[in-house]
């Protein structure tokens, strides 16, 4: 069935009204004429696509080129929420955004990135992927260099491998952590991260230790006791809250927010209030997360920011303008609701 007459052809009183804008400057966009800002011709393409017509032929910009999006998963919210901002950021410069999502028994990421230069992108940008596992040979990366393919990192810096990368501070968050369970009356603080071998877990493991000894005088051997490594996932956060209640740990301090949700049920489901008994603090402030039961404390990692700094710094390296091959680290931000309370005496 074909579509209504009156979807095909926009009516400048709706386009005008949902722009903002008179109907003499949506009629001059429409047709390419120039004179139009920038921001007001944007603004009136984007009303044309909330209004669910088709942008002209002449407003349809040619691509700079594809750039490939590299993911580990989807299912945790925050990966969706970098790639959301990401893709925005490429198609506003004009490149097409090529999303490679790593599944269970699914393609490598090896091997979606010879996917990627099959199809002759520009530039690659990692999330993070292997560059994040120190037990991960670099080599790849190199190789990937010598092809002449630019690509950034984000979430696991490696001085071995010849990238821009994006980072949050994931140390400092850690520390935000235990000082706002401290300021609450937690002595007992334990932290549930990810593997290890993961670059992002031993920079929150290591400022959650250190924080422990500025905070507590806790001998070094000590602190590092109470960290477990498990899996990010709510599984992993809720076999790891299960061994710090274990050890009397009233405070936790979650690698991800999807661990922070498990240490919650873990403590539910030995009738451990949340906040009454047990104060739990995530990481990220994944989208909806504010919506869970109860409202989760968290450390939000700068997606934003991270994102456009990433997309900025790779299309500089595409144009054929070296980038300093360093890291880039974001403050992140502790955030206050309802899992975290006072000590219970």
């Amino acid at each position: 069935m074909s579509a209504p007459a009156s979807r095909a052809t926009p009516r400048l009183a709706d386009l005008a009204a949902q722009a903002q804008v008179s109907e003499a400057t949506a009629s001059r966009v429409l047709n390419g004429c120039a004179g139009v800002a920038h921001a007001t011709r944007q603004r009136v393409l984007a009303a044309l696509d909330v209004l669910g017509y088709e942008r002209p032929v002449r407003l349809r910009r040619r691509s700079a080129g594809l750039v490939g999006l590299v993911l580990p998963e989807l299912t945790n919210p925050i990966f969706p929420a970098f790639a959301q901002i990401i893709e925005q950021s490429l198609a506003g410069h004009g490149y097409t955004p090529v999303l490679c999502t790593q599944m269970p028994g699914g393609s490598t990421e090896d091997e979606l990135v010879e996917q990627l230069e099959e199809r002759g992108v520009t530039g690659i940008v990692f999330l993070s992927g292997l560059h994040a596992d120190t037990g991960a040979d670099p080599a790849r990366y190199l190789r990937l260099r010598d092809r002449g393919v630019p690509y950034v990192l984000i979430n696991g810096h490696r001085p071995d491998i010849p990238a821009p990368s994006v980072s949050p501070d994931d140390g400092a968050a850690a520390r935000m952590a235990v000082d706002h369970l401290a300021t609450l009356g937690h002595t007992r603080i334990g932290l549930a991260v990810g593997p290890a071998r993961y670059v992002p877990s031993r920079r929150k493991a290591a400022g959650f230790t250190a924080a422990l000894t500025d905070r507590f005088g806790l001998p070094p051997a000590d602190a590092e006791r109470r960290v477990r490594h498990t899996l990010f996932t709510v599984e992993g956060g809720h076999a790891a809250a299960d061994a710090l209640l274990d050890d009397g740990c009233t405070g936790l301090v979650c690698g991800s927010d999807l661990m922070a949700l498990g240490a919650v049920r873990a403590a539910r489901a030995r009738g451990l209030p949340v906040p009454g008994a047990v104060s739990v603090v995530g990481f990220d402030d994944s989208p909806l997360i504010a919506f869970t039961d109860p409202p989760l404390t968290t450390v939000r990692q700068p997606v934003q920011a991270m994102a456009a700094a990433a997309v900025d710094t790779l299309i500089e390296e595409m144009r054929g303008h070296p980038v300093r091959h360093t890291e880039f680290v974001f403050q992140p931000e502790l955030v206050v609701r309802g899992s975290t309370g006072a000590v219970r005496g």
